[in-house]
């Protein structure tokens, strides 16, 4: 029987914290090892451990949480950390100890298909990517010229970290209309998602 609750934190052992219960009430906690048991949720909340491989860890729960959103906890926030988290599939990397108001910005982020990190993190996940996959220099030169003045509108409301609703809301369209424009966007410009659009966007995806 499949364990449903909006907001899972997995953790190893111990008990859901006043922050948690507080920002969640009906919140539900799982075992790092209960990733091969059915749950349905929205956002689960992955507890890294202190040390060692946290891939295979969010690979696990990545697979688990299906289209629900994973977001990785750490109680000692690292760049380093939260760039790996990020690339083995976590939509946001926040500190576990974070305010219950922090912790609703960042449910309603990644559950309108954002991504939350901190402006550090940010910095460095560019950096790493830019030098990762560089866009093709026919492109990013003039990025603009490739795409349709709504499709450049969304590719510029990506590129300051909005999210599908927010980009719907600004710009008076659908959410369905806003990932159409995405996926062509995607196309003509030869990118795989919304960061290395973001890189694009800002000048930077050659360096």
């Amino acid at each position: 029987m499949a364990t449903t609750s909006k907001h899972i934190f997995v953790t190893e052992d111990e008990p859901l914290r006043s922050n948690w219960r507080a920002a969640f009430p009906e919140a539900r906690l799982a075992h790092w090892s209960a990733y091969k048991r059915p749950f349905k949720g929205s956002v689960f909340w992955l507890v890294l451990p202190y040390e060692g491989d946290i891939t295979i860890l969010i690979q696990q729960w990545r697979h688990a949480a299906g289209k629900a959103s994973l977001v990785a906890l750490s109680d000692e926030p690292r760049d380093e950390e939260g760039v790996m988290a990020l690339r083995a599939g976590a939509s946001g990397y926040c500190n576990g100890y974070a305010s219950p108001p922090v912790l609703l910005q960042v449910a309603q982020s990644v559950q309108q298909g954002g991504v939350w990190l901190g402006q550090s993190l940010l910095q460095k996940l560019v950096a790493v990517t830019a030098q990762q996959t560089p866009a093709p220099a026919s492109i990013a030169a003039d990025w603009t010229r490739h795409l349709t003045e709504r499709e450049q509108s969304v590719a510029l409301a990506v590129a300051t970290g909005a999210s599908n609703k927010e980009i719907a809301d600004r710009l008076g369209i659908t959410e369905r209309t806003v990932k159409a424009h995405l996926g062509s966007a995607f196309e003509k410009l030869q990118v795989r998602d919304r960061l290395q659009l973001t890189l694009l966007v800002n000048g930077i995806a050659n360096r």
